[in-house]
């Protein structure tokens, strides 16, 4: 979320990037995450926040997701 967002470090934008030129997984991921976040900034834009239970819904997957 770190790279998403513009905030990781430069040792990590750097690894990450090297790891996207590999890894199509990754790619298909990172592009899903993109898409996801423009659309949530288009939201935001709009005045339209997520519902609680949506919020908790992405949580819960993201806890899942830890490796």
């Amino acid at each position: 979320m770190l790279y998403l967002y513009g905030e990781a470090s430069p040792i990590l934008k750097l690894a990450i990037d090297n790891a996207l030129k590999d890894d199509s997984e990754l790619q298909k991921e990172m592009n899903m995450l993109k898409r996801t976040k423009k659309q949530m900034d288009e939201l935001k834009k709009k005045g339209v926040s997520p519902s609680p239970k949506s919020i908790d819904a992405i949580l819960k997957y993201a806890a899942k997701k830890k490796p």
